[in-house]
């Protein structure tokens, strides 16, 4: 086992403006595919790694409450700027962690989730 962390989803009403959201603020792009009736945006990774996706569908409601994805940023300040002017908010942060661990902050995205951002040291 690599990680304890094997997938992770991060809900969305609108997966369009969602994936616009994620891409502007972290300067990435999505995979899309629909799985047993649930649209997804892929997060892009390599595995081993751990990988996830945005999703939509009648089961899944975006919450800012509840548990917290930590997703990696090379440059916190930079994404924080493009969060807000893509629609988010910040919460928290950034705060510097003891222990070279890096720095976080605490977002709203687009559909109104919790989501954490990390850059490491």
């Amino acid at each position: 086992m690599n990680s304890i962390i094997n997938w992770f989803e991060i809900p969305a009403h609108d997966l369009d403006r969602a994936v616009a959201f994620y891409e502007h603020a972290l300067e990435l792009s999505f995979y899309r595919e629909t799985v047993s009736g649930i649209e997804m945006a892929l997060f892009p990774h390599e595995k081993p790694a751990t990988g996830g996706a945005l999703v939509k569908a009648d089961m899944f409601t975006p919450s800012d409450k509840g548990a917290v994805v930590y997703l990696y940023t090379p440059d916190l300040n930079a994404a924080l700027e493009r969060v807000v002017k893509a629609g988010g908010k910040t919460v928290f942060g950034p705060e510097v962690l003891p222990d070279d661990i890096g720095s976080i902050a605490l977002i709203i995205d687009s559909e109104g989730n919790r989501v954490g951002l990390h850059q490491p040291a």
